[in-house]
């Protein structure tokens, strides 16, 4: 099954990524003026919430008190050094610093880290985590408040990570091969093979071109333990370290545990000098163009770097504002390319942002169908050009000044309520680059005053400042199948200096129109009914339609909407199912009554409100979510949607032309061909669950499509609509009687057809051969029938995860053959009662058999034996901790209300769910893996390199 938003993670994943600007409230009136310090220049305060000091051996400390989660902190170590500082013999050695300090350190010896911390309720990968890059190494410890002894050990880790790691022969030896299975995971692809040719141009053969934080395979299997235990000295000392320590917690209390821990950190006698390396600037345009067997997409880039600027003083700052709307603006035109009949690309995207090694960087992507380079590549630099020579409109920057002050005003409504996380990345930032740190007080209030004097010229401006010859480069990435339509240097320079040729002005086409012109009468509630042990209200309206009223406040400007009533694509026939599939992503982006998908966009500016409808296999119903202001906005889109969906052919040439050209490329990426066959095999080749071919995308049409959306979409009389947010239910509930009460009712029967579709039974091996590199995926199914309920499903999600912690435990730690194993246990409900136990795992070739009869030797033990006690005091460790947040979070109330009308439960079970975790015991986790994983219906799937 096959759909738009798969599409564009498909696409996306090969793109840059830009700075999103969300919908806003009108600018301030032009009679604020900016303040004399914008003019002068003047430094940007740092906010006053945050502690920002140095030990005396040079280590940096930021320490913020924030609520969000309660009884909750963010703990980091933020290493100034990375892949860049390695000796030419250290390559891949920062990153296996990295690894090494969860095995390793003078108070935690071996694995005893990741099992105290599992102990205590924190996941490894999930909330314990490392990553390294090139200029930066960075730890993040998540850690509960609501112990003080729990909460002080964190400090003691961070310290252990930042100078006592203890390099153990023996676990040096084990983690080489976890580290090159990461390697194997997240490299040996077509990705990897042509950025190894493309980043020294790109990085003009800088330094950073030679230390890509991976490292070299032969370093990591052989290098010895005096080398790395080398980088570590030279690098983690404390005048390159900082600790960020954000949460529920007394400030002057963390400062005391930082000092303790880390005073005692000392820097090396004679310091090995730290040099800042650069990329060199190039006045000559630098291209490649290059091609791969397995390469799905055709791929141009240009890339245009210009010296980066540190945000220190107001001016700064404007000039980030300037920079957002610029990108806002751009992409916009950009976007409303792809809503053609036929968009010259498949995606693309222009923007200005941070690059590399203090750089800066212009940036236009496209991705074209085949053949289509030409056309691509002309269409983006047009629109670059279109800017460049006539500037954006006013009506746009208006537009983009709402945007941008909308998320600002969301961020400022929530500052009592930013999520902890938020604040330790602008700390980083500041550690590691010196950005400012303003207070969202301090912002909100510069932005206000000073959007309003930001004009057109100065945006203007911007594009003669990016786009230029020099410094510049172009990229061409490709299919080897496309090498004979691929232009040479020569020609591709030539389409780019001559794309502008005869380009127009952009018009902004606006609509004056209200979103809803005539306002619907509704019904008024019929009978009301209270749920207080969730304070959640059901109203029934007089159309027969439920609401459920959940009012929170744990965000101050959020209210999440969600819906269903039952159907979906299980009554599309099979000759129509594949138009019936793409009903909800076609008519979804095709706007609404009279307005084209472009005109809504920007009539919404300024809107905090986004619905969207969806059908799946057995209901359809909407999803969206509205600031309070904004919720009549986001109900009159529900109420349009329902009775005035717009059929737009030109949305529909353009999604089936991107779907055929996504069909035809798949065969050529071995993940997908591999994961292809897996849906195929575990819906027993059903086409539902299979990836459409291009022949029956050749035989669906927008007629069907459209009329299969309005037979699904013409009886609201049996959905329910879940609310959960910050508002008042009396308040709004004329606003719910007024569209939701106005909504079409019929009287037809609501309900779904069970079409069997499901894994087939029975012992199956399914070995795909695909891929020109030594690379391995592995996953072993377990299915069957279920009993659903509340009981069976803690078991087995108890059993998923202690699954987990033995999988890392035997195939990672003991084995040394994965980097990341994953086992998912899923259970369903509707439309029949099915489990699926999934324990998948990348590996070399030859180790595929090994680490099978590994797993299953693991799963065997626990249905000998049952779990480890141990094992069970991490779940249940885990699962509180978890389910304590989790009941503090808007979208886990949405899920659970929904679900629980859907399943006929009581959405206030969940208020049991920690109680009940007593009754996850040795016996019990041995008689739900006899019963799960008994191995009578396991289905193999592997993938194997192709055969020589």
């Amino acid at each position: 099954m096959l759909k738009h938003r798969f599409l564009y993670l498909s696409i996306a994943l090969l793109a840059f990524e830009t700075a999103a600007v969300a919908q806003t409230k009108p600018q301030p009136s032009p009679r604020n003026r900016p303040r004399p310090e914008v003019l002068a220049g003047s430094l940007v305060p740092a906010d006053p919430a945050v502690l920002i000091g140095k030990l005396p051996n040079g280590l940096t400390y930021y320490i913020r008190k924030n609520t969000e989660p309660k009884n909750r902190a963010d703990l980091y170590l933020v290493n100034k050094a990375g892949s860049v500082q390695e000796n030419d013999d250290q390559q891949g050695l920062a990153h296996f610093v990295e690894h090494m300090a969860f095995n390793g350190t003078r108070d935690y010896p071996k694995n005893e880290l990741v099992n105290f911390l599992q102990k205590s309720g924190i996941k490894f990968g999930a909330d314990l985590n490392a990553y390294t890059s090139f200029d930066q190494t960075v730890y993040q410890l998540p850690m509960p408040t609501d112990s003080a002894k729990l909460f002080a050990k964190g400090f003691d880790i961070l310290a252990n990570w930042a100078g006592m790691d203890t390099f153990d022969n023996s676990e040096i030896d084990k983690e080489r091969g976890v580290v090159l299975e990461e390697e194997r995971l997240r490299g040996k692809n077509a990705q990897e093979r042509i950025q190894l040719q493309t980043l020294p141009v790109i990085l003009n053969n800088s330094r950073y071109a030679q230390r890509l934080p991976i490292g070299k395979e032969d370093i990591l299997k052989n290098f010895k333990s005096q080398t790395i235990k080398n980088f570590y000295k030279d690098w983690y000392r404390p005048d390159l370290q900082a600790v960020v320590a954000v949460g529920d917690f007394d400030p002057k209390q963390v400062l005391q545990l930082i000092k303790q821990n880390f005073s005692e950190l000392k820097n090396p006698a004679k310091e090995k000098p730290f040099v800042k390396y650069e990329i060199p600037v190039h006045k000559q345009i630098l291209v490649k163009i290059v091609t791969d067997k397995e390469q799905p997409y055709t791929i141009a880039q240009i890339i245009v770097k210009r010296p980066g600027t540190v945000v220190k003083n107001t001016m700064d700052l404007l000039e980030n504002l300037r920079i957002s709307l610029f990108n806002s603006m751009i992409n916009a035109r950009i976007s409303e390319l792809t809503q053609q009949s036929n968009p010259p690309f498949l995606f693309a995207q222009s923007s200005y942002s941070d690059f590399l090694a203090d750089l800066e960087a212009f940036s236009s992507i496209v991705v074209t169908k085949p053949g289509e380079l030409e056309k691509g590549v002309k269409a983006i630099v047009a629109e670059n050009e279109r800017v460049q020579k006539f500037g954006f409109t006013q009506t746009e920057l208006d537009r983009a000044k709402q945007s941008v002050m909308a998320t600002l005003n969301q961020q400022f409504n929530e500052k009592d309520k930013t999520r902890s996380s938020v604040f330790v990345n602008q700390y980083q930032q500041n550690f590691l680059k010196g950005d400012a740190i303003p207070s969202i007080d301090f912002k909100h209030d510069f932005y206000q005053k000073n959007i309003g004097q930001i004009t057109l010229s100065e945006i203007n401006g911007l594009t003669k400042k990016f786009i230029s010859d020099e410094n510049r480069v172009v990229i061409v990435q490709a299919p080897e199948k496309e090498k004979a339509n691929l232009p040479n240097e020569k020609t591709l320079l030539n389409w780019i200096s001559t794309a502008g040729e005869g380009v127009k002005a952009y018009v902004d086409e606006v609509s004056n129109k209200p979103l809803l012109e005539k306002v619907p009468t509704g019904s008024k509630t019929v009978s009301e009914k209270k749920n207080t042990a969730i304070n959640s209200t059901e109203l029934t309206l007089g159309n027969g339609v439920k609401v459920v009223l959940k009012p929170t406040d744990f965000k101050n400007d959020q209210i999440l909407i969600n819906s269903f009533s039952f159907g979906g694509t299980s009554l599309a026939s099979n000759a129509d199912y594949t138009s019936a599939n793409f009903a909800d992503e076609i008519v979804g982006s095709s706007g609404v009554g009279s307005f084209t998908q472009i005109q809504l966009d920007k009539m919404l500016a300024g809107k905090i409100a986004n619905v969207s409808p969806y059908i799946s296999a057995t209901a359809q119903g909407f999803s969206g979510s509205a600031s309070p202001k904004d919720l009549e906005t986001a109900l009159q889109l529900v109420y349009l949607y329902s009775t005035s969906p717009r059929k737009d052919a030109n949305i529909w040439n353009s999604n089936l032309s991107q779907y055929k050209t996504v069909i035809a490329s798949r065969s050529s990426v071995p993940e997908s061909v591999f994961q292809d066959t897996v849906a195929a095999v575990m819906s027993s080749y059903n086409l539902r669950g299979s990836t459409p071919t291009l022949k029956q995308l050749d035989a669906a049409s927008l007629d069907k499509t459209f009329a299969f959306y309005q037979q699904r979409f013409a009886d609201h009389g049996h959905d329910v609509f879940t609310l959960v947010g910050n508002f008042d239910p009396e308040k709004i509930k004329p606003l719910l009687e007024k569209y939701l009460g106005a909504l079409p009712a019929t009287g037809t029967n609501a309900s779904f057809k069970d079409l069997n579709i499901h894994a087939p039974a029975g012992k199956i091996t399914k070995t795909v051969y695909k891929g020109l590199e030594a690379k391995s995926s592995v996953q072993l199914v377990f299915t069957g029938d279920y009993k659903y309920s509340e009981a069976n499903n803690l078991q087995l999600d108890a059993l998923e995860e202690i699954l987990n912690i033995k999988m890392i435990e035997r195939l990672r730690e003991k084995e040394s053959g994965v980097y990341a194993p994953r086992v998912n246990a899923s259970y369903t409900k509707i439309p029949e009662q099915r489990f699926n136990v999934t324990v998948s795992f990348g590996c070399a070739p030859e180790n595929v058999n090994k680490l099978i009869t590994a797993a299953l030797e693991e799963i065997d033990l626990i249905k000998k034996n049952g779990a480890e006690t141990t094992d069970i005091q991490k779940f249940v460790a885990e699962e509180s901790r978890s389910t304590e947040l989790q009941l503090k979070n808007n979208g886990f109330w949405l899920g659970q209300i929904s679900k629980s009308y859907q399943y006929q439960q009581d959405p206030a079970d969940v208020l049991e769910h920690v109680k009940n975790l007593n009754q996850i015991t040795v016996q019990s986790t041995k008689a739900t893996a006899s019963q799960y994983l008994s191995g009578d219906n396991l289905i193999r799937f592997i993938l194997l390199p192709e055969k020589k």
